[in-house]
């Protein structure tokens, strides 16, 4: 038993400092790339306050944003307020970063994770439907619409969507989480919902394709090996054996597939938020890359580096659920 926890607690600690050796290493190379971007995020401040500026001004506010110090000396502040739970003030919205990122996360999350489990629900059907009909027409149907799917940019199917349910169909709403002009206590579950569905059901669509593709591919490998043809052999039909032998082979590649999209299915996001003009950390971050706001980039970089290791933590721990055996290699 002590052996186990010990084991547990080096395998946590082991993972614990590769993650924070990945995020220093996105903040350094996100830290570089922004200070070498063409945008100044001074001028951008000052024409964001609709007025002029003399030169002493600016200067004082190039002083106030430390601008006007070397890349590494600015870095290294940035980074010694960080440790102290600080993570600068955006220059766009005027409010703390952890502010901003809190607040929008909530908008953020509600979308992926919609998307996340519609895409996982519909590509793991579909891939055992194509796996069940290999060569057959529904395979080859669904597999042509999952090239075409994930060939299409997000925000050209957003677009499409957006004029055809919200603009002709009138089903959806053009945008925003919520309906204009009413106040966030006021608004209810269902017109949440409502606002939510078009842009999750985008989201979706650009992702579940490989995993369908996957898991057809693992339900095939299956489907040809011998135990399945000796159970075939003995009368059992084909949505049997899927249901006996098929499943609980491929439910672990899918799951392992399924937690791995989580990089992907953030950037999509972005563009899915830009499109339906949605208040989540998407908009935010493109807004704040338009306007050289540096502490709000750096802050949702690093936490979308951080919610991705988070996702794929869980996912090495739900293996162990899945599959004992990895539980007790791992162990």
């Amino acid at each position: 038993m002590k052996g186990s926890f010990g084991r547990l607690a080096a395998a946590f600690l082991g993972r614990g400092l590769r993650v924070l050796t990945l995020l220093l290493a996105v903040s350094v190379i996100s830290f570089a790339l922004v200070s070498a971007s063409p945008i100044d995020p001074v001028q951008q401040y000052i024409l964001g306050l609709g007025t002029a500026v003399s030169p002493e001004q600016r200067a004082e506010i190039e002083d106030y944003w430390g601008v006007n110090k070397p890349p590494a000396e600015r870095y290294a502040g940035w980074l010694r307020e960080l440790l102290r739970g600080n993570m600068g003030e955006s220059s766009l919205f005027r409010r703390p970063v952890a502010d901003i990122i809190a607040e929008r996360f909530v908008n953020s999350l509600a979308l992926m994770a919609c998307a996340w489990v519609l895409a996982g629900l519909l590509g793991f059907a579909l891939g055992c439907v194509m796996g069940m009909y290999e060569g057959r027409w529904p395979d080859r149907m669904i597999k042509r619409i999952c090239y075409l799917l994930s060939s299409v940019p997000t925000f050209w199917l957003g677009l499409v969507f957006l004029l055809l349910f919200a603009v002709w169909l009138k089903w959806f709403p053009i945008g925003f989480s919520s309906p204009i002009g009413t106040l966030s206590g006021q608004v209810t579950l269902w017109q949440r919902l409502h606002h939510l569905a078009l842009p999750a059901f985008t989201l979706s669509l650009t992702s579940f394709a490989n995993i369908a593709l996957h898991t057809r591919q693992k339900l095939i490998d299956v489907l040809h090996s011998e135990y399945v043809l000796f159970a075939r052999a003995r009368g059992e039909g084909g949505w049997t054996v899927l249901r006996r032998h098929g499943l609980r082979n491929i439910l672990l590649p899918a799951l392992t597939l399924q937690f791995a999209s989580f990089a992907e299915l953030f950037g999509g996001s972005v563009l899915a938020e830009n499109v339906f003009s949605y208040p989540g950390l998407g908009s935010a971050v493109s807004a704040a890359g338009l306007s050289g706001d540096v502490p709000l980039l750096l802050g949702v970089t690093l936490f979308s580096a951080l919610f991705v290791c988070v996702g794929n933590m869980i996912a090495n721990l739900l293996y162990g659920v899945v599959d004992p055996q990895i539980r007790e290699v791992r162990l």
